[in-house]
Formats: C-alpha cells, structure tokens, sequence
C-alpha cells in the first residue's frame, strides 16, 4: 500500500474495462495503467476486418494490460472475467442501452452478482446525472430511463457502485462552441442557445478517464455520484465563445435561438439526431449539469483529487488554432 499524492493511503485494485476499445473504453485503459493498477480489457472473440481495434488490443497488452476473452452471450465467460478483479468498468456505447430491449448492461449486472466477489461496479454513464432528469422531454428521455434501469438493478443487487457524472464531452463540444453538427470553430457566425449565458460543465475526456479511475478505488466514493466539475470549466457558452474570438482574434456573428425556435428545428430529424438536441436543450437552456447543489450522496472529484492537473477550456481551445 502506498501514500497517493492526494495525501490518502492508495491501494493498487484489479481493474477490468467492458468496451476498452471504445471512445471513453480506451482513456480508462490508459488511466488504469498510468495510475498503476492491474488493469484487465474484456474483448470478444475477434471476427472480422477491424485492424484497428485489433491493433489496438495489441498495443494495451504491450503496454501491461491483461486480455481477457468474454462475450455479452455467454454469461460464463462474464462471470469468469469478473471474479478475476476487484473493480468493473463499464464503458460500452449508448447505443447498447434500449429502452425495447434488455440492455447488455444487465448481463454484466447479472454476472457482477453471480461472481460475487467486485469492490465496486461502475456502470456505463460518463455525462448527465440520469437520476436529475426525471423531467427530462422526449425522445431524449429514453436514455436516462434506461441509465436509471441499470442503476436501480446494481443498487437492487447490493452491489457496490460508483456513478460518475462527467457532464460535457470537450471533444464533442469545447471545439464546435456547442455548435449542433461541429466539431471544429466556425469562422463566420455562431449560434446561442438563448442568450448563451447558461452554466455548463467542459472536461477533457482523459481527465474524466483519470476521475474515474481515482473515484473507482476510493472508499470516500462508494455508493455515491461523482460530479467532475472543474472550477476553471464551468463556463456559459457565452463564455467559451468569448475565449475562442480573443484566441483567434476573429469576432463571430451572434444568432440566439429561443427555446421554442430550438424546439422547432427538431422536427423532421431522425430520432437519433433528436435524442441529441434533446440533450442539449437541457443543457443549454435549463443548465442541467450546473443547477443544482451536490448533496451528501455526491462528491466533486477535483476537490476529492486536487493533485490532478486537469485541463481547461481555455488551454483546450489552442490545439485548434491550426486549424
């Protein structure tokens, strides 16, 4: 057992990663590995041409990973998997949570409770608190019912858990301004969500990725929500535009959007598309990830972890000047 930097005693834990090839899949191997822990990637039997998923398998068994073969279909294999670590994962994509189907997630609750044997479970969320948005408008709504599906079946289990609240993606918002179909700066005009002056929350995925790993091994943060809210990253998109015009020096034209002119532009795309403005309308309009208070069944990581050096928005924005 060895004395972390942030001053607590830091036991090293068996860490296996569920969908470690995926966006956030990868960043948590990674983490794991850079912070010490025995890391384990749960991989499928490999089929098809994916050179690049296949290479990258390589690459984490290079770099000190453990390769565990395992599938959603075969629940042993699930099961032998899990009862070789201390802590699960999970971080498959949206897509494998439906509202019409048994999410794949469930197996994985299902083989954590036949094993019997993980410290902490951390299901597959990494955005908004699913358990804020009971309000939340359709069709968006389907992915926190379902978030809230799982959650209730790991509490019902009796297994330990962390949930892990990372709030805005910087690769998917800090670079389009928060602009729908971007991820790049525009040039020329940009739009407001009303008058663009809503609190959000921006976090460099490898430093949700590093969060998650801390918050994964800490028993300050079982059973509870960790929020990643960096002092520094709390901005409007106010904000975050004013920081791209003074880094570029390029003054952008201002469109507000009001919520129903918002509203309106969601007729007529297909549902995925409307699941994503549905998202960033409570986002953007209602301030979802900053309007409420972090009560006792919650933690902030940057104040669990102040040793990480997390990345702002502001320093985020330089890597597309170039472009």
């Amino acid at each position: 057992m060895g004395k972390g930097e942030s001053g607590t005693c830091e036991e090293k834990s068996r860490i296996l990663i569920v969908g470690g090839t995926g966006y956030m899949g990868r960043r948590f191997v990674r983490a794991s590995l850079s912070l010490g822990h025995p890391t384990y990637v749960l991989f499928r039997p490999f089929a098809g041409l994916d050179i690049e998923k296949l290479q990258m398998l390589f690459s984490f068994r290079n770099a000190g990973a453990h390769l565990v073969k395992g599938s959603f279909d075969d629940k042993e294999s699930l099961v032998a998997a899990v009862k070789q670590v201390d802590v699960v994962i999970c971080a498959i994509a949206g897509n494998h949570i439906r509202s019409h189907a048994i999410p794949e997630q469930m197996k994985l609750v299902e083989a954590i409770k036949e094993a019997g044997n993980i410290k902490r479970y951390l299901p597959s969320e990494f955005g908004i608190d699913p358990d804020k948005m009971m309000d939340a408008i359709e069709p968006g709504n389907v992915t926190f019912i379902d978030k809230r599906v799982v959650r209730r079946a790991v509490e019902a289990a009796g297994i330990p858990y962390t949930y892990v609240s990372a709030n805005c993606f910087a690769g998917y918002f800090v670079g389009g301004l928060a602009q729908l179909g971007r991820l790049t700066p525009p040039s020329d005009k940009v739009f407001l969500y009303g008058d663009g002056n809503v609190k959000a929350i921006w976090v460099d995925e490898d430093d949700v990725a590093t969060y998650t790993i801390k918050s994964a091994v800490d028993p300050r943060t079982a059973n509870k929500t960790v929020y990643i809210r960096p002092p520094a990253n709390i901005l409007s998109q106010r904000d975050v535009i004013e920081l791209w015009e003074k880094k570029s020096d390029n003054l952008l034209e201002k469109i507000s959007l009001s919520r129903d002119e918002f509203l309106n532009l969601m007729k007529g795309q297909n549902l995925a598309e409307q699941i994503g403005m549905t998202h960033f309308y409570h986002m953007f309009f209602d301030g979802c990830l900053y309007n409420f208070e972090i009560g006792e069944e919650g933690r902030e990581a940057s104040q669990l972890y102040p040793d990480v050096k997390y990345t702002t928005v502001d320093a985020y924005l330089d890597r597309y000047l170039i472009l």
